[in-house]
């Protein structure tokens, strides 16, 4: 463990902001994390997983702590099911395709979703149909008061649509550790019928799917939708889709008649932030190095040197635009430094 001065966030971070860490330290295990945290000398400390959804808009006048820790544990198996433990610092994807490798089923639908696993929960990520919580035991995090490991079952984390207890009462109080996760280890609940799912599992040729086909159509459709974040900085989806009344959506149907949505209740539907960004007049736009993906108008993206401010700026124009136009507030889902 070696603390260092004056360093690039560049590489990590997915939108590729090069911007300056003030101090910074990689962090492998509890034990160093403690210990980074007890050091008094640093009043100012941010803690970085991913950096999958989050966008820096200035230097980091901080101690910036990387969770890097590692590793991944077969807890028990019983009956049609496996708990498995993953630490805080291992990447997402490479994570699912571990579990399908062991043919553990139910984060086939996330694969190829950016970032940790230790900030997974915090936003209840999901895609095609399944949430986080969906497969979730429990986690373990840090008490950053008290130093000590609390543990957080499915109910205290108090999920919904891209949220947590740890992004609203909880924020800024504790570090996830390792998160917990229920598996089928037979009989798959097959997720195949959201989006694009079934016609591309029919160009794939594929008629009776698997947890494994069903991840292939997943990464073929996100692939040919998203940009790699290696290759052009972004956080994929940048905004989350709104919720609104379904009287509301009523009358929007009258001026958008082919405004799609999704029943959330009997009261409320969810709308595509991308369809009403496209809508809008920004899919493919571009601003100079930076702007909004060709393929996917939930994606800005920098296309090289880039700086936050200017992705912010053009995040908030597209919020007033949508405002101006459907009368619907987006908000965003990554973080802003």
């Amino acid at each position: 463990m070696q603390i260092q001065d004056n360093i690039s966030l560049k590489s990590f971070n997915t939108f590729g902001i090069d911007v300056i860490a003030k101090h910074f330290v990689s962090v492998r295990s509890l034990d160093e994390l403690r210990a980074v945290l007890k050091l008094d000398q640093y009043q100012n400390k941010f803690i970085l997983g991913g950096g999958s959804n989050l966008l820096l808009t200035k230097p980091v006048d901080a101690l910036v702590i990387h969770i890097n820790i590692k590793g991944k544990t077969i807890l028990s198996k019983k009956n049609d099911t496996v708990l498995i433990e993953a630490q805080a610092g291992e990447n997402w994807h490479e994570f699912v395709l571990w579990t399908l490798t062991h043919d553990f089923g139910g984060l086939e639908n996330m694969s190829l979703i950016p970032g940790n696993v230790g900030t997974a929960p915090i936003q209840n990520i999901g895609a095609y149909g399944v949430e986080l919580k969906d497969y979730f035991s429990s986690c373990q995090a840090l008490n950053l008061n008290t130093l000590k490991v609390e543990t957080f079952t499915k109910d205290s984390c108090n999920f919904g649509y891209r949220n947590s207890v740890f992004k609203r009462e909880a924020k800024g109080r504790y570090i996830i550790i390792s998160v917990v996760f229920k598996l089928t280890t037979a009989q798959h609940l097959l997720q195949k019928n959201y989006g694009a799912i079934t016609s591309q599992l029919d160009t794939m040729g594929v008629t009776s799917p698997t947890i494994q086909t069903i991840s292939q159509a997943v990464i073929a459709i996100r692939e040919s939708k998203l940009p790699n974040p290696k290759e052009i900085g972004n956080s994929g989806s940048f905004f989350k889709n709104p919720v609104i009344l379904l009287s509301e959506f009523k009358t929007l149907q009258h001026n958008f008649p082919n405004i799609p949505s999704y029943p959330v209740s009997e009261t409320e539907v969810k709308i595509p932030a991308g369809w009403l960004i496209e809508t809008a007049g920004f899919k493919g736009k571009t601003f100079n190095n930076y702007g909004v993906h060709k393929n996917q108008a939930l994606v800005l993206v920098n296309y090289g040197g880039a700086n936050g401010k200017d992705i912010l700026a053009l995040s908030q124009l597209i919020q007033k635009t949508i405002y101006r136009i459907f009368n619907i507030s987006i908000e965003a889902e990554v973080n802003i430094l």
